[in-house]
Formats: C-alpha cells, structure tokens, sequence
C-alpha cells in the first residue's frame, strides 16, 4: 500500500478507500502521536456536510477514545474553524473530516497540532507506519481511563465571534451574494456577514448530504455570476466544501480569483504598514500578473511548490504573513494558521468598504495574463526525465527568450497520472496555445 497522506492529508472514495476501519486507525495513530505525554489528552473534531461524514466521525472517535483520549465534537464547522478552535479551546490536536472542493463520494481525514498548523511530513509518516507497519502498539486503557465523547453545542457562534474580531469596519451598505456550496459554511458565513451589517442574499445553503459542491462554490461560480448581475449586488463571494478557500466575483460579473484577492489585499496590508517585508507568498501557479503588479507596487513575491501547507512554511521559515494559491486559499497569518475563506472574505470586503471603491476598480491593478495548460502523456517511470533532457531543455529556453518578460513556461508532472503538464503564460493566446501545444508534442516524443 502506497502513503496514506497526501499534501492535504488522507483522502480517498469514502468506504471504498478511505474506509470506517482506516478512520479508526487514524483516530487511534493521530491521537497517541500528537497527544501521547497528555494525560487525558483532548482532540477537537469538525466536518462537513457530506454523507458519509456521519460514518468516519464515528469511527474517528471510536479510535481516539480507544487510547484514552477525549473526542471534543464540534460537528459542520469549516476547516479553518478547526484549526482556530483548537487553539481557543486549549486542544492538545484538531481533526478534519471533509474532501474539501471534491464531490461528495469523496472526503478526507486532515490533522492540526495544538497550534493549529498542519502536520509536518515526519508526524504523518509516523501516523502512518503504526497503521501500515505496526511499527508502535497503541496503548488500550480499561475502565476509567477510556476517553470519552463531548459534543461542543457552540463551536459554529465562537467561530464568528473571532471573525468579527478580525475586521475593523463594519459593512453597511455592501450587497453580498454568498454562495456556500452546501457546505461546510452554510451556517457560519451567512451569520458573520449579516451580523456586521450586510444585506446577504445567500444561495446553496442546505445541504442533504449529497449536494456539497453539486456545480456550486468556488470550483463552479457561473450561478453566482449570473445571480450577481441580476441583484445588483457589489459582490459575490463562493466557498469551497470546508470553506478555507474564496473565489469572489465583482459587481460586473466578472471572477475575482485568488491572485487578484492577494493582490488586492496585499496593497491595502502595505499602505497600513501590515505587510512584513512588503513580501507575498505565492505558488508557482501564480499568474504572471501577479508578479508584475506586486513588482510594481515595491513588493516582493516568493513562490513555492504547488499546496497551501508550502506557502505557509515559506511563511513561517521567513517571517513572512501573508500569502496563498490562485485557487482561492489565503492565508492571513496574523489571524489564522491556515486558509480560511471567510476570513478572506471579511478582509476583501473590509478594504472595499475602507477604500470606498468597487470590486473591479480594486482588481484592475493586476493584468492577468493568458494562461494554457496541455497535457503531454509519457511513461510512467519518465516523468522527470525532462529535466534532464537536452533537447526538452533548449526548446524550454527558445520560448521563454521569445517572451523575455512577457511570458514564462512551466513544467509540473503529475502526481497521480503519466502526465506532464505544461503551462504557459504570455500576453497572447494563441501565440502561447500553439506554443504549450509544440513543446507537449515534443515531450511526448522524448519521454514515451
């Protein structure tokens, strides 16, 4: 059997591969590593709205209390209310059940240390060879010593509370269409916005347990473009399923992603004196934009490998805090300890609010450039011979001297397939379509 933890912890086709069993094994590994010198340790417990939430809870806690631990029971909170509820609750680890923005056949199990920061790569792999390779025994307590279930009845209401704490500004007057994907925040976002003065007009905000990201939320906003224009809102905002990503749209309809959100929120952070190092964070997904406009701006970008846990050891390892991925999860560190799409939400309405101006005013300080993904399908145990080949190379340095500034390529192979994926960014579209599209051919003709 291959690593059970991913970038984003163990995930998988709920009771197919990620499976009751598995939950509890995960329940009984993550709460003896991350708890084992507490006595009567206690570790706070969230998900989100999908079915099979209902099945992995339990055996989650059947496995931590197993070992002795007490099982604190928040129910459908977001991810990043976990992470910050851990610490406000004075846990000794926070645990996640949620897939996140996948559909609901899927979900996932995502651990917090006490900090409320995701686990380094040497805790999981310890999680991980108790379960696969037996390698500790876990210890089994008898008759007092068992833990025990807690349910906390107001995890969503002290969740809020520390949002609104996190603004200086309340939001009269902005007209906010919210879409919560049947997820995670149904409950919390619509609270937190109306509570400081919004007019929320919210949509997919009940979930079954089946329609979590059902052609909603972040990865499907062309409903909350539409709803936009004909309510005549200033701005709509979209979760994904546990809600630690936003992809906003502005009152013209158009998406507002993760790198105009960072750019956006990077300027108002700078002029307040609250950017550290006038640095942003970022993935090298990052649009090409982006760097020209923080450029320009004075500031600085710093790009990671592609996950949000990179950027924030980036962040961590530099002092740096604030950064984040094109797709929507931001991190402001001075907050939280990892992306929370609300947060996001109240820090990018906050500054429309401050500054007085619209949503598409405040984006149009970035150009975003045009960008095309192909995919190029070689073997398997090729997918990083590219680097090495000479050939691949030059044809690399060709094109990004065609561009110079105006444009770059880059080379990412696939985790889980026999791709290589090429992205390439310039000015124009079909210049760089043809381009990504003769460098994937030639790929595919080295490398199969």
């Amino acid at each position: 059997m291959g690593r059970l933890f991913g970038t984003d912890g163990v995930r998988g086709l709920a009771n197919s591969e990620l499976t009751g069993k598995l939950a509890f094994e995960l329940g009984q590994a993550g709460a003896y590593v991350l708890t084992m010198a507490k006595h009567k340790p206690r570790i706070l417990i969230g998900r989100d709205t999908r079915i099979s939430g209902d099945m992995l809870e339990a055996a989650l806690i059947a496995g931590i209390c197993s070992v002795g631990a007490e099982a604190i029971v928040a129910g459908v909170i977001p991810t990043p209310a976990v992470a910050y509820l851990t610490r406000h609750y004075g846990a000794d680890a926070g645990v996640v059940i949620s897939a996140s923005h996948n559909s609901m056949e899927y979900n996932g199990i995502k651990f917090f240390d006490k900090n409320g920061y995701k686990l380094p790569d040497e805790l999981e792999n310890r999680i991980e060879s108790i379960i696969l390779d037996k390698a500790e025994t876990m210890p089994a307590p008898i008759g007092v010593e068992v833990g025990r279930r807690v349910r906390i009845r107001n995890a969503v209401r002290d969740y809020v509370e520390f949002l609104k704490g996190t603004v200086d500004t309340d939001l009269d007057g902005l007209k906010i269409v919210l879409d919560c994907a049947n997820g995670a925040a149904y409950e919390a976002a619509p609270m937190v916005l109306g509570s400081l003065g919004a007019e929320v007009i919210t949509t997919y905000h009940t979930p079954d347990g089946t329609n979590i990201n059902d052609y909603c939320g972040s990865t499907h906003p062309e409903k909350l473009q539409s709803l936009v224009l004909e309510t005549g809102a200033d701005v709509g905002l979209a979760f994904d399923g546990d809600a630690d990503r936003l992809i906003a749209v502005s009152e013209l309809g158009n998406l507002v992603d993760g790198d105009h959100i960072m750019y956006i929120c990077a300027m108002d952070m700078k002029e307040r004196g609250l950017l550290k190092q006038n640095t942003v964070v970022s993935t090298v997904m990052s649009n090409l934009g982006l760097d020209n406009a923080l450029k320009n701006a004075g500031c600085k970008l710093e790009k990671t490998r592609v996950g949000d846990r990179y950027v924030l050891e980036k962040m961590l390892e530099m002092g740096y805090n604030f950064g984040g991925e094109q797709s929507g999860h931001i991190i402001f560190l001075d907050h939280n300890t990892t992306g929370d799409g609300i947060l996001t939400a109240l820090q990018l309405l906050s500054v429309m609010k401050r500054s007085g101006r619209k949503l598409s005013e405040l984006a149009s300080g970035m150009k975003k450039y045009p960008q095309v993904l192909v995919n190029a399908r070689v073997s398997e145990d090729k997918k990083n011979f590219y680097k090495d080949d000479d050939v691949i190379q030059e044809e690399i340095r060709k094109i990004e001297e065609r561009f110079q500034d105006d444009g770059r390529v880059l080379i990412r192979p696939s985790g889980t397939e026999p791709v290589v994926r090429v992205m390439i960014e310039g000015a124009d579209q079909r210049e760089i379509e043809d381009q990504a599209v003769k460098l994937a051919r030639l790929i595919e003709e080295r490398l199969s």
